[in-house]
């Protein structure tokens, strides 16, 4: 009973972690192409500009949830 809970887990824990790093990445390559997308001042560029707002927004706030869990993690 105790080994399948703790290799439970640990599957768990390394789902979560490695759903992280996509979350944080997927916001990375997000971030980078809003960047460029700004440079240009068509009128397709400002609409794709508004759609990746709309994916930035719930990986800006998952990213902040994740890091204050992960700082009162580290501070407790």
């Amino acid at each position: 009973m105790i080994t399948t809970v703790t290799t439970t887990t640990v599957t768990t824990v390394a789902t979560a972690l490695s759903l992280g790093l996509i979350g944080v990445l997927a916001l990375l390559a997000l971030l980078v192409n809003k960047e460029v997308i700004s440079t240009s001042s068509s009128e397709q560029a400002r609409r794709l500009s508004k759609a990746i707002n709309v994916t930035l927004v719930p990986l800006l706030i998952a990213f902040a949830v994740t890091a204050t869990a992960k700082l009162i993690e580290i501070l407790m």
